[in-house]
């Protein structure tokens, strides 16, 4: 019986918490992820990749969660106008050295909380998953309409990709890369 009471409790917190949230799907086509990684001297390169799907979940004007889908076969680079070098960089972004797209054509973010918002700003705290390895993130998101920009710090390294990486490898010397990318998002929703 008391059994039965507590899974009753749970499911009417559950429905309740579903009924509150309100699911926002993202436009797709008008958000956009830029993507920049540099070289430990500093020099850097930058491009974008497209949202696949996804949506946010919100209840009183709080993020309660959210899920998004991004298309790792749709990388550009939008730096080097020389069309050779810009198509290597994109092949070797591919290839097994970086994010092994052929094998993991997408990656994912889930959002499982946030901070209420203040001045705009909230904390958000997720899970990250490239080449299949799930890793937890945290960033700040500012809201401006319909729209939630972030600019989120990723360590390459937490997913297996170490190439170019002073952390494991010596004597780079200019060639070594950072360990940190960054994704700075406008998510637009519908």
């Amino acid at each position: 019986m008391k059994t039965r009471l507590f899974l009753l409790g749970l499911l009417s917190v559950l429905v309740s918490t579903t009924i509150l949230a309100q699911k926002h799907q993202v436009d797709a086509n008008a958000t956009t992820v830029k993507w920049t990684g540099t070289k430990v001297i500093g020099s850097s390169h930058y491009g974008y990749i497209q949202l696949k799907e996804g949506h946010l979940n919100i209840n009183k004007k709080q993020i309660t969660d959210g899920q998004f889908i991004i298309d790792m076969t749709s990388m550009t680079n939008t730096d080097l106008e020389n069309e050779e070098y810009n198509k290597k960089l994109i092949g070797h972004l591919h290839s097994d050295d970086f994010f092994s797209v052929k094998a993991y054509p997408t990656a994912q973010l889930k959002i499982t909380d946030a901070s209420k918002f203040k001045g705009n700003k909230a904390t958000v705290k997720g899970e990250l998953t490239i080449k299949g390895q799930t890793q937890p993130i945290e960033f700040e998101v500012e809201q401006k309409e319909n729209a939630y920009m972030a600019s989120i710090v990723v360590d390459r390294t937490l997913y297996g990709i170490r190439y170019g990486s002073g952390s494991f490898f010596d004597n780079l010397g200019d060639k070594a890369i950072s360990n940190d990318f960054t994704l700075d998002v406008k998510l637009v929703l519908q």
